[in-house]
């Protein structure tokens, strides 16, 4: 079990970064549009005044049970560990352990 402290942290940059999803977009938008340098520096001066934590490549997946946040499976949203346990459990539907 991750702790609670980062997991909460998790959910404080998830915040962040769909405050500021929109304010990205149109300054990624203006930056494609202009094409004069100046213009383009004045832009990303803009970018880099906005928090660092509410860029979508600071979040990081984590299981929607325990809150590993590595070897996730992004279709089930678990990690490998909780994804084995129920999937021998049968309480996943379609998913059968494999032999070969």
């Amino acid at each position: 079990m991750a702790k609670k402290s980062l997991i909460e942290k998790e959910k404080r940059k998830e915040k962040l970064v769909k405050k500021y999803y929109s304010v990205r977009q149109s300054m990624k938008r203006e930056m494609k549009k202009n094409s004069s340098i100046q213009k383009k520096l004045e832009i990303l001066e803009m970018l880099r005044s906005l928090p660092r934590s509410s860029t979508p490549t600071r979040l990081r997946n984590r299981c929607s049970l325990t809150g590993r946040p590595r070897s996730n499976y992004r279709y089930f949203g678990l990690s490998r560990h909780v994804l084995r346990e129920m999937a021998h459990d049968c309480l996943l539907p379609g998913l059968k352990k494999s032999s070969w």
